[in-house]
């Protein structure tokens, strides 16, 4: 039987989780590592880049940068996410604003610390993601289009310091991040008519706000036939092996996300719309097993599974 306090020191653990976003985390750290196996690295024995030091410290310092920011952008938009957010922001505060930050900068000093095994130029990266993170949470996501745009940058940048590190320039690795950052900037901009409530009572001029939902649903609607591009291009030009069919069903998706945005009208509606984009983002990332199958099945068979 757990004591009144024991609960409450739980309660601060899952609080501190939620604040993190521990969950997206590991995902992030997933998809790095399966970037690097299956496109970035693909032509480097599995072994050798799966317990490559280094591609494990760029993670972890990843990781590290991504939850910090993820406290000081809930730092920033507590008072935004009470209205947005009611009961994720009951749960946030458990946590004290004083400890959330010296938190933060515990938490990227470890992950410059992490990145001075790599490399000085490392140094200066996560330096720069830092910097990035802070001044988009302090000033830049008040500011329609930039505010959007400087977000989707920073949503894949852990990618590119690996892509960076392994310094592969096939044209197939920048069509994946074109679709990627394009995904991520339609979420950004969902989430502008999602979190409309707090925004307008924080002062926030995103897109929906002074523009109106219509010409947000105008801009949506184009990027989601641009993301349509590198889709194709990946199905028709590119070996991308099973992974065609997870573009394919991304295609119908955003077809059908097309025709649910023009008919939505209320929070209940973006919220979906979201989960939507969230789902092919997640789907996307264990998809990656797909460009190589013959290499999980030669595993398997390895230890035995099959």
């Amino acid at each position: 039987m757990l004591t009144r306090k024991n609960k409450l020191l739980l309660l601060k653990l899952l609080s501190l989780f939620s604040v993190v976003r521990g969950y997206n985390i590991l995902m992030i750290a997933l998809a790095q590592y399966l970037a690097a196996v299956y496109i970035l690295a693909h032509h480097l024995p599995v072994r050798k880049v799966i317990f490559d030091l280094n591609l494990f410290l760029i993670v972890v310092a990843s990781a590290l940068v991504i939850a910090s920011g993820y406290i000081i952008n809930n730092f920033y938009d507590a008072e935004k996410d009470l209205i947005n957010k009611p009961r994720k922001s009951m749960l946030d505060r458990l946590v004290s604003q004083r400890f959330k930050l010296t938190t933060y900068f515990i938490l990227n000093f470890l992950a410059v610390f992490a990145a001075s095994y790599v490399s000085f130029r490392a140094v200066l990266f996560f330096s720069a993601y830092i910097f990035g993170i802070w001044f988009y949470s302090h000033k830049l996501k008040r500011i329609p289009f930039i505010g959007n745009f400087v977000s989707a940058t920073l949503s894949i940048a852990p990618f590119f310091a690996v892509f960076v590190y392994y310094k592969n320039f096939e044209n197939v690795i920048f069509v994946h991040a074109m679709f990627l950052f394009l995904l991520i900037l339609i979420r950004e901009m969902v989430k502008d008519l999602e979190n409309i409530a707090g925004d307008l009572a924080q002062n926030y001029k995103t897109i929906p706000i002074i523009y109106g939902h219509r010409f947000s649903k105008y801009c949506i609607s184009l990027l989601v036939a641009l993301t349509i591009i590198p889709a194709l291009l990946l199905i028709e030009y590119f070996d991308v092996g099973y992974m065609y069919i997870y573009f394919l069903g991304c295609v119908v998706l955003l077809i059908i996300f097309l025709i649910m945005l023009w008919k939505a009208h209320t929070k209940l509606h973006y919220v979906g719309l979201h989960n939507i984009l969230k789902l092919i983002i997640i789907v996307g990332v264990f998809s990656i097993l797909l460009i190589d199958v013959n290499m999980i099945l030669n595993r398997f068979q390895q230890w035995n599974i099959i």
